[in-house]
C-alpha cells in the first residue's frame, strides 16, 4: 500500500481532480485490453512535463513503483500496475503542439489519439501512416511504447518508422530529448531504443512524428476463398510476383461471419476465408497491380475477386476489419487475442496448427490478421465463468506462440510482451541476450521502480526477478 502522505503530496501537486484514490475509481484502471488485472494504489493526471517530473521525483523518493498509461487499449498487460503504486495517466496531455506541413512533421503530446493526427492534417492531403485497429481510441504515447503496427504497415512500416524525436522523463527525474524534426541526426539511435521499450525505461512526454502525402489513387479489393490454406498461399504468391500492397488482411470463416453479422460490410457468409487487399500510388501503377493481384489470387483458388466501386464501399470493408474485435462479443462473452509472427510462407501451416490447438483444448479459435507481414492474431473464444476455461485459453495461446517461434517467427508483432508473454521470452532469446536487455533496463531504471516486472522473464514459482537493481559489480 502507498503511504497516505504520498497521496496528500500528489493532491497538492495536481489538485483534487488530478488524483484518483477511491476503490471504485481505481477499479477502472486495473486492466487493459488483455486478461490480466492488478489495481494501482493511486492514478494521477499530469498536464505537462513539469508535473510528470514532480510525480517521478516523489515516487522515487518514496520508493513507490510507477507506470505510465495511455488509453488502456493494449493487449499484453503492459500498463498494469503489477506492484501497485502510482499510475500516471497521460489522458490530459492531449495537445497537438505544432504542425509543419512544409517539412511533413507534427509534434504532439502522448495523450493525442492516433486517428486525430491524421484528422488534423487530412484537409491538406497529408496523413499519419501507422493505423492500429484501435486507432480511434489508442494514443500516440502508447503506440510509441508498444511500437504499434496496423493493417497498412506492410508498406509503410510500424510506429518506429514514423517517430523522429522524443522528449522523455527518465526514472531519475531528468528530462531528455532525442532525435528531432531533422533527418538522420548524429549519435546513437535512442529514439529507436525507446520506441517499443513498453514504458520500462522512460515516460514519453512529447513526440515528433513524420507525416506523409496522400496517394493519387487507392484501390481496395476482396478475394474470396473456400479454403483458409488457399488464402494463405495467395499471400505468398502476391509477394512472389514482386507486388507490395499497402495492406493484406485475412479473415477466416468464423471471423468474417461475426464481422458481417455485426457490420454488414459485404463479406460473404459462406466463405472459408477472405483477403482484404489494398493498393495505392500512381493511377497507372495501381491499376496494373490490381490485375496482377487478381491473377495471383485466382491462381491460388480464389472463387471471386471484387474491387470496391466507391469510397463508401471501401470504407465499409475497412469498417468490418477495424470493428472486428467488437463483433466477437456477439458470439462469445470473453476472448483472448494473440499476436504471433511467422514467415509468410508458413501462414497456411500455422492456420492448420491453430485449428489443431483449438481442437486439443476444445475451444473455438477465429483468425483475423495482417497476412502481408505474417502477423497472426488468433482470437481464442472462451467463457471465464466456467472454471478452467481462462486457463485453457491461456495454454492454447502459449502453444500457438511456441509454434510461431518454432517455424522462425516471434511471440509478438505489435502487442508487446508486457506481463503476458514474459516467460516466452526465453523461448525466443538466449540467456546472454536476455541479460543484455536487462542491463539496458537497469541502466535507465537502476531502482527498478518504472513499470516493474514486465518484458523480462521471472523464475516460475519463486518469481525471482531477472532484472535486479544495478550495482557496481553488475555494471562491470
Amino acid at each position: 500500500m502507498i503511504a497516505a502522505t504520498v497521496v496528500v503530496q500528489l493532491k497538492k501537486l495536481l489538485g483534487e481532480k488530478g488524483v484518483l484514490d477511491q476503490p471504485a475509481d481505481l477499479a477502472l484502471y486495473e486492466y487493459d485490453g488483455g486478461v490480466d488485472k492488478h489495481r494501482p494504489d493511486v492514478v494521477v493526471f499530469p498536464r505537462d512535463t513539469a508535473q510528470v517530473v514532480a510525480i517521478v521525483n516523489l515516487a522515487r523518493e518514496a520508493g513507490v513503483p510507477f507506470v505510465g498509461r495511455g488509453a488502456g487499449t493494449g493487449l499484453s498487460g503492459g500498463v498494469i500496475a503489477r506492484r501497485g503504486g502510482i499510475m500516471i495517466s497521460f489522458a490530459r496531455m492531449n495537445k497537438i503542439l505544432d504542425i509543419d506541413l512544409e517539412n511533413e512533421r507534427i509534434t504532439v503530446q502522448p495523450g493525442v489519439v492516433s486517428l486525430d493526427v491524421t484528422l488534423a492534417v487530412q484537409a491538406q492531403k497529408d496523413f499519419y501512416a501507422p493505423d492500429p485497429s484501435s486507432q480511434r481510441a489508442c494514443t500516440i504515447g502508447g503506440n510509441v511504447a508498444e511500437n504499434a503496427g496496423g493493417p497498412h504497415t506492410l508498406a509503410y512500416g510500424v510506429t518506429t518508422n514514423h517517430v523522429l524525436g522524443l522528449e522523455m522523463v527518465l526514472p531519475d527525474g531528468s528530462v531528455v530529448t532525442t532525435g528531432g524534426a531533422e533527418q538522420d541526426l548524429p549519435g546513437y539511435d535512442l529514439v529507436g531504443l525507446m520506441t517499443g521499450s513498453e514504458g520500462t525505461m522512460g515516460l514519453v512526454t512529447n513526440v515528433v512524428l513524420r507525416l506523409m502525402r496522400q496517394p493519387e489513387l487507392v484501390k481496395t479489393t476482396l478475394a474470396i476463398f473456400n479454403s483458409p490454406a488457399d488464402a494463405g498461399n495467395a499471400v505468398g504468391e502476391i509477394t512472389a510476383r514482386a507486388i507490395t500492397p499497402v495492406a493484406v488482411e485475412m479473415l477466416d470463416g468464423v471471423m468474417l461471419r461475426m464481422v458481417e453479422e455485426a457490420t454488414h460490410a459485404g463479406y460473404p457468409l459462406d466463405a472459408a476465408a477472405v483477403l482484404l487487399i489494398e493498393l495505392e500510388g500512381l493511377k497507372e501503377a495501381v491499376e496494373e497491380q490490381v490485375e496482377q493481384v487478381r491473377e495471383a489470387c485466382l491462381a491460388c483458388g480464389a472463387r471471386e475477386f471484387r474491387i470496391a466501386k466507391s469510397e463508401e464501399e471501401r470504407a465499409l470493408l475497412w469498417k468490418g476489419r477495424k470493428n472486428a474485435f467488437g463483433a466477437v462479443g456477439r458470439l462469445s462473452p470473453f476472448y483472448y487475442v494473440q499476436d504471433g509472427v511467422v514467415p509468410r510462407t508458413k501462414i497456411a501451416a500455422t492456420l492448420q496448427e491453430i485449428g489443431r490447438i483449438g481442437e486439443k483444448y476444445g475451444l473455438t479459435i477465429s483468425n483475423i490478421f495482417h497476412a502481408g507481414d505474417g502477423n497472426m492474431h488468433p482470437i481464442i473464444l472462451f467463457d471465464a465463468r466456467k472454471p478452467g476455461e481462462l486457463e485453457k485459453a491461456q495454454h492454447a495461446g502459449e502453444d500457438i506462440l511456441k509454434y510461431c517461434v518454432s517455424v522462425g517467427g516471434s511471440i509478438t508483432g505489435e502487442h508487446g510482451v508486457g506481463m503476458e508473454k514474459m516467460e516466452l521470452m526465453a523461448d525466443l532469446f538466449t540467456p546472454d541476450t536476455l541479460d543484455m536487455i536487462g542491463r539496458f533496463k537497469s541502466l535507465f531504471d537502476p531502482t527498478c521502480l518504472l513499470n516493474p516486472d514486465k518484458v523480462l522473464p521471472t523464475g516460475r514459482g519463486c518469481m525471482e526477478i531477472r532484472q535486479k537493481p544495478v550495482t557496481a559489480e553488475t555494471m562491470l
